[in-house]
């Protein structure tokens, strides 16, 4: 399965240190990270994603 990889819109460009990327798979979401992707990606069903993205959203401070 071909998977279109997109970088977080948080990345901070080519030298941030903490990238991920973002794919659709069959029924899953997968995260990877973008400087390494060739060690694999974690796999997250789209309630178990949005619930992480909740809870960043809780614990991040806005700016």
């Amino acid at each position: 399965m071909m998977v279109a990889w997109r970088k977080s819109s948080y990345s901070g460009g080519a030298d941030d240190e903490q990238c991920i990327e973002l794919g659709r798979l069959a029924a899953t979401v997968g995260l990877r990270d973008s400087k390494n992707p060739s060690v694999g990606h974690l796999s997250l069903t789209v309630a178990e994603f949005g619930g992480l993205v909740e809870r960043i959203r809780q614990v991040r401070p806005e700016g």
